[in-house]
């Protein structure tokens, strides 16, 4: 009897020292954070359970934001300048009332000195689209296919450091490359081949360098994407059946290579329709691009922004058509190819 009498004591008084540890231990590091208090609520497990409950409320969920992101930070002022073109005036006055008409769409059809530009916008972007894919498709070849897989990344990174300043900086490196006083005709007369400077700014010579420059990134990637998923068997294939180097890049590298042709040469393009910074500031006169007139529009005061808002349309709906005709073109093409 006493014997169990000290059992049960001893018992009793070991589970007062766990009690007491354990409540010793939980200081106010252990406590539950707010959101494991929030997910152990009722209300939040029906919430969770009604979200997931199908696929088709999982992709609504994953892509409403993103879709109202695209919706209200893009579509929405394309929509706004469209709806801004058909105006009589803008911005409108108080208590005035405003009309839709089509006079500022007619009136780039009326004035030829409106339609130079944009044509010379156009003719810029096609040559130096085509320019820019003719000096880095070299360049991403070799890096796709010369360069070691495991040096590829240093030499990309190599290649994208003067794109971590911005665009206006870069521009005012080529101003200064391009110079009277710069390096380039630093070199030619410390060589011998000039007597004087030559001019480069403000021409088309110096826009177009510009342009190839400030746009080269984004032909080089698409086209490195693409080049580094061939597989080199192809090519040693080719050269086992007697083909020559012209004849393995025609016929294998070439075709296989459409799809980053065809993307880089979109992003090229349409990034030279736009541009603003690069031609007004290393252009002249002579150089006047589409963008320029657009956006003399705006910086006057009055009634011109419908005017304005309708060349942009103008141009936006010229560089979708042709880039959509150019990359049906290109799919058919890459089609042909891969037969």
């Amino acid at each position: 009897m006493i014997t169990d009498v000290q059992n049960q004591q001893k018992q009793s008084s070991v589970s007062s020292l766990a009690s007491e540890s354990g409540n010793a231990g939980q200081g106010p590091g252990d406590r539950i954070p707010f959101w494991g208090r929030v997910s152990g609520r009722r209300g939040y497990q029906a919430l969770v359970d009604f979200l997931f409950a199908s696929e088709r409320r999982q992709f609504a969920l994953l892509a409403g934001i993103p879709f109202i992101w695209v919706l209200t930070q893009h579509l929405g002022p394309v929509l706004q300048m469209l709806y801004v073109s058909f105006l009589d005036a803008y911005p409108v006055a108080v208590g005035a009332q405003t009309h839709l008409t089509l006079k500022h769409y007619l009136l780039f059809f009326e004035e030829s000195v409106y339609r130079m530009p944009f044509l010379r916008t156009m003719t810029y972007s096609f040559a130096l689209t085509f320019a820019t894919l003719v000096i880095v498709y070299p360049v991403a070849y070799f890096l796709a296919r010369h360069v070691k897989r495991q040096n590829q990344l240093a030499f990309l990174l190599l290649l994208l450091i003067p794109f971590w300043v911005g665009e206006i900086v870069r521009t005012f490196a080529i101003m200064i490359l391009l110079g009277n006083n710069g390096a380039v005709n630093l070199l030619l007369k410390s060589l011998g081949f000039i007597d004087r400077p030559i001019p480069f700014m403000y021409t088309g010579f110096s826009v177009s360098f510009g342009v190839i420059y400030l746009t080269s990134l984004y032909m080089l990637l698409p086209l490195y994407s693409a080049l580094e998923k061939i597989p080199a068997s192809y090519s040693e294939a080719a050269s086992d059946l007697g083909a020559g180097a012209w004849t393995r890049f025609r016929r294998v590298t070439l075709p296989l290579s459409y799809e980053g042709v065809a993307s880089g040469c979109t992003l090229v393009f349409l990034m030279s329709t736009g541009f603003y910074a690069a031609p007004v500031l290393l252009g002249g006169p002579s150089t006047t691009v589409f963008a320029e007139t657009i956006a003399g529009f705006f910086h006057v005061a009055g009634d011109r922004w419908p005017t304005g808002a309708a060349f942009a349309c103008i141009l936006f709906l010229a560089s979708l058509t042709i880039t959509a005709l150019f990359m049906k073109f290109m799919g058919r093409l890459s089609s042909r190819g891969r037969r």
